[in-house]
């Protein structure tokens, strides 16, 4: 970059007012978490965009800081008074520490403004303050002229409205031009027309939109249409400007829609000329009897004519009868496909459902095309984006269960009781770092209750640590098709970046292979603490569920029970007896495991001065009778609260204390089948009593009732509660020696799954809920959801060289484990459609609420809360010039092996498919591309280990369709290679379900390809990515654009 040494220097020592702010700060440069030096304290002057560090507040400036490309990172922490600039040149960080935390915040808000970006944004909000002072000046300047009257009913300037469908586009008009002037004669045009807006209250022009550019010819037939979506302000006064441009140079134009005066014609930029322009009022166009107008185009003066344009009104609906004829053969060199692009707040789904979809979806981009098919129909494509508001509502309810979960496995630790100097020392280190990692997910949490603005991460944020549980650049892309001759069809499929904990990086692998070193290293610590397989693990936070699960409802159920007695309800007590049954049963279920008995032994070694020995106590004293082991049950709590610690240990004891659990049970079952057989006899012979009588005789009877079962239920209460006790410290020791092993790898990997399930979950859970408001009426469906459950396929883009290889890694076990996430739907009993969240780590439960009417079309099966499984598969290809050098010097076995054993699962989803549902519930099935042929297919490519062999994707994704799936394509950002495989997806389908011409495969691919022409965030338009030159070049064929439409944009 060039500058002026001498005048920076100069700027440098101005007077103190002429800077934005000014003060001391400490600085330094950071690489990663570490601190190149330590920091030094600076006097800093902020001019601008340009930072200025000078040694004292006299000094020459001895560097100069521009603030472009960079961003700032605040730490909103109460004790933290720093901030950290980072740039995206890849520079080291610039640390800077203020002296207090007003401070901090004042100057991380100077800096975030000082450059172009934040310059932007503080213009657009004046632009947005000025509009809302005119509208209210003109509103209140309207009712001092207006008679009193009339001035309560205005509420808006009075306009005509469009007459429109509802949940319609406004207005829509095509484009064309004829018989256009070129600066020299022989000259081929190539142009495009930009489209401005004059609102009749606010006489600014607006750019809006602009169509293709139209190669070759003076008469260009115009293939990308406008719309003006339900919100938007327009009426039959507004006035629309056509403004036709000559390109030269293609790869340096860019359209952007920017607000201009009025009186100012657009610049004519470095890549192309201005021809001519024309403007109309839309009630001209609306009322017109043809619904048709032709301008004459005119230079900017005004004066001389350089051609004309059509304006046709368009109405979809009557498209569908048109020939295409009179296009494939007059202008056979321009795309044949009609595009309109609008912004659409409805039309996601169906008018039933809008209400509870709208609340998961936002801000959706809607473009519309025509489409030849083979026998020259139109068949027409509505094609959606939208984000998700699942994207920070998932992840936050996912982070507080895992407070709530780790709170209380510490309060279990610390429940353990009295253990030996060597386990304490180890308990108390476990703790202590569990606390730092309890308090860094409640930091995380808090961060993410401030956030405001977009519903999703960006790609640019990826490396954020506040955001690392949020998924990369999630949304839902939705392609509507409307055949002349065949059924209309939704296709979704939900694109996301690659579930992977970016923030901490891959320098080690990533999950898949720092999951089998942890493990490995674990099996080596014996000498430090008891080795525990992951699947004994498992059982135990399992059992500790069952737990904190089954003992208060089998509480409730015991209390309800002497309810029952009390009122002397013979039906009553059944049921409550029934329900309490039927929960101890599972409970007792719950313990019959030989983890819990060698748990507690290992815990009893642990105690201090602890003896093992053989029981003292004959074999024979457990064989006492039911009723003196109920009886003396509540003195043996009372005189040992806890396992024996300077005791002799006796093995036998767990079993039974666990079997006095049953005992106590059947106890209270004889004994309610006793009341209710002598209440039968009794009720026999009150029949021939008198009335009065029998009344007395009820009350006294139901007092017996509850006194007689009232101690039988005590006795089960106190056995279950020195149950829980055991069990949940030797549960507890276990997950002690877990935690104690790898401490603190094992805390961070637990970190780092956590972060990668979030953003996996969050997928998940949206690709649920827009398959299940889309499956509504299909009974086929909704069977196969409740009887096999529902495939879930990602398509993972990933090369397996460098860093993407961690990033596979974690993505393959991110989505393996999401089989542990089960789903339910309920009915909703608000307005609050978002989805509930329950359960703990490896085992949730998400519940779907929809609305009454919604609900009702839902099976029995699914309205009484069958739990839904997921059956989630990963197939993996990489397709850029990464994927090459691993090819070629690298190693793929790790998408070789995910992909064989993804196939497995995927076979078994089949097998159990053909086994439960009939054949006819296959909507898209056909003899010669049948399931059975698909999948062998499919196993064939995988084992043929071909370089860059996509066709697996096209295998995997066919078969998911089929299958009534739901469908992800995923890359490291969501962007480039996403938005090539599903653009190719899209007109593959078209091709093979719709009949596309053959002729316009690859126009129909560059038109859904192209970059759309307005000002919009990266990521908003992120299917429509222009790929550049040298992205291109490492994909297969079949995934590159053709080369003349990759500009850059």
């Amino acid at each position: 970059m060039r500058f002026n040494a001498k005048d920076l220097a100069l700027l440098a020592r101005q007077p103190s007012g002429c800077f934005d702010k000014e003060g001391k700060l400490k600085i330094c440069r950071v690489v990663g978490d570490e601190k190149l030096i330590e920091p030094k304290e600076r006097w800093c002057r902020l001019k601008g965009n340009l930072l200025f560090l000078m040694k004292n507040k006299s000094s020459d400036a001895s560097e100069v800081v521009i603030l472009e490309r960079c961003w700032v990172v605040e730490f909103k922490s109460k004790a933290d008074v720093s901030i950290v600039l980072k740039f995206q040149s890849g520079e080291p960080d610039l640390y800077l520490e203020a002296a207090s935390k007003p401070d901090c915040e004042s100057w991380a808000v100077a800096l975030g403004e000082a450059n172009s970006e934040g310059l932007r944004h503080k213009i657009q909000q004046l632009r947005r303050l000025i509009m809302e002072i005119k509208e209210e000046r003109s509103a209140d300047e309207a009712r001092q002229f207006l008679p009193p009257s009339q001035v309560d009913s205005l509420g808006e300037p009075q306009f005509t409205s469009i007459q429109r469908i509802a949940n319609e586009p406004k207005l829509e008009f095509s484009l064309a031009c004829k018989d256009l002037v070129a600066a020299t004669r022989d000259r081929k045009l190539n142009t495009f027309i930009q489209v401005s807006v004059v609102h009749p209250a606010e006489h600014i022009l607006t750019r809006y939109s602009s169509t293709e550019i139209v190669e070759g010819t003076r008469d260009p037939l115009f293939l990308t249409g406008v719309t003006f979506p339900p919100e938007y302000p327009i009426y039959e006064e507004t006035k629309i400007k056509l403004t036709v441009y000559d390109v030269k140079d293609k790869s340096q134009d860019t359209v952007r829609t920017s607000v201009l005066p009025d009186h100012k014609e657009p610049r004519a930029d470095v890549g192309r000329s201005f021809l001519g322009c024309a403007t109309f009022r839309v009630g001209d166009l609306v009322k017109s009897k043809e619904q048709q107008l032709t301008l004459t185009l005119r230079t900017s003066d005004g004066g001389k004519a350089v051609g004309t344009i059509e304006v046709n009104l368009v109405k979809m609906g009557e498209l569908e009868d048109g020939e295409t004829d009179h296009i494939t053969t007059d202008t056979q060199d321009q795309k044949c496909a009609l595009v309109r692009e609008c912004m659409a707040t409805e039309g996601i789904s169906g008018k039933d459902n809008l209400p509870s979809l709208n609340a998961v979806l936002k801000n959706p981009i809607c473009k519309l095309y025509r489409f030849p098919t083979s026998d020259n129909k139109w068949m027409r494509i509505r094609e959606q984006m939208a984000e998700t508001t699942l994207s920070f509502h998932v992840p936050k309810e996912l982070i507080n269960l895992h407070i709530k979960e780790d709170m209380r496995r510490n309060q279990e630790l610390k429940d353990l009781g009295e253990l030996a100097p060597h386990w304490d020392n180890m308990r108390k280190s476990v703790i202590a770092h569990c606390d730092q990692m309890l308090s860094m997910y409640q930091d995380t949490l808090a961060e993410l209750g401030k956030h405001t603005g977009s519903s999703f991460k960006s790609s640019c944020s990826k490396g954020e640590k506040t955001l690392e549980f949020i998924p990369i650049n999630l949304h839902l892309q939705r392609m509507h098709v409307h055949s002349p001759r065949l059924k209309d069809a939704l296709y979704d499929v939900i694109t996301v970046g690659a579930p992977a904990a970016h923030f901490q990086g891959f320098k080690n692998g990533g999950l898949r292979k720092l999951l089998s070193k942890f493990e490995a290293e674990r099996r080596n610590t014996g000498y430090q603490c008891i080795y525990y397989s992951p699947e004994n693990t498992a059982k135990a936070k399992e059992v500790l569920s069952n737990i904190n699960h089954l003992q208060p409802l089998i509480s409730s159920h015991a209390d309800l029970l002497l309810s029952s007695a009390s009122q002397r309800s013979p039906d009553s007590l059944k049921n409550s007896l029934k329900m309490l049954s039927e929960k101890t049963e599972l409970f007792v279920h719950a313990f019959k495991d030989q983890l819990v008995r060698s748990a507690l032994l290992a815990l009893y070694t642990a105690r201090p001065g602890c003896v093992l020995k053989k029981p003292a106590v004959p074999r024979n004293s457990a064989e006492e009778g039911g009723d003196s082991q109920h009886q003396d049950h509540p003195s043996q709590i009372k005189r040992q609260d806890s396992i024996p610690h300077h005791s002799e240990y006796d093995e036998e004891e767990w079993d039974r204390v666990w079997a006095n659990v049953a005992k106590s049970l059947n106890c209270v079952i004889a004994m309610v089948d006793r009341l209710l057989e002598k209440d039968n006899i009794s009720s026999i012979k009150e029949d021939q009593n008198d009335p009065s009588t029998a009344d007395c005789k009820v009350l006294h009877t139901g007092g017996d009732w509850y006194e007689q079962l009232y101690p039988l239920v005590i006795t089960l209460k106190d056995c279950m509660g020195e149950v829980v006790t055991r069990a949940k410290q030797s549960m507890a020791f276990v997950l002690l020696q877990e935690l104690a092993c790898g401490l603190p790898q094992c805390l961070m990997l637990t970190l780092r799954r956590d972060i990668v399930f979030s953003q996996a979950l969050t997928g998940l859970v949206c690709g649920f809920i827009i398959k299940l408001h889309t499956g509504l009426h299909d009974q086929g469906f909704l069977q196969q959801l409740h009887t096999v459950g529902l495939l879930v396929q990602y398509e993972g883009l990933l090369s397996t060289y460098s860093e993407e290889a961690g990033m596979l890694e974690d993505m393959a076990v991110g989505i393996s484990d999401l089989q542990k996430v089960m789903f339910k739907v309920i009915e909703a009993k608000s307005e609050d459609f978002l989805p509930i969240i329950t359960g703990r780590r490896e085992h949730y439960i998400i519940e779907v609420q929809l609305p009454a009417k919604m609900f009702e079309l839902l099976p029995q099966e699914i309205k009484e809360g069958k739990l839904l499984r997921m059956y989630p598969v990963l197939f993996n290809v990489g397709i850029n010039e990464q994927q090459t050098l691993a090819e070629r010097f690298g190693d793929t076995t790790l998408q070789e092996n995910i992909n064989q054993e993804n196939l497995e699962l995927l076979k078994e989803y089949y097998k159990l498919f053909t086994e439960k549902m009939p054949p006819d519930c296959l909507p898209h099935f056909q003899e010669q591309n049948d399931l059975k042929g698909l999948l062998e297919n499919l196993h064939q490519n995988i084992q043929a280990k071909r370089r860059k062999n996509v066709e697996i994707m096209w295998l995997a994704a066919t078969i998911c369709r089929k299958l009534n799936g739901v469908r992800f394509t995923c890359c490291k950002s969501a962007k480039d290679r996403t938005s090539m495989s599903v653009t190719l997806e899209q007109c593959s389908i078209l091709r093979d379900e719709h009949q596309l011409h053959k002729d316009f495969f690859i126009r129909a691919l560059d038109c859904m390809r192209r970059m759309p022409h307005r000002e919009c965030t990266e990521e908003c338009q992120m299917q429509k990515v222009c790929i550049q030159h040298d992205t291109a070049d490492g994909f297969p064929k079949v995934l590159q654009t053709s080369r003349r439409d990759i500009w850059k944009s």
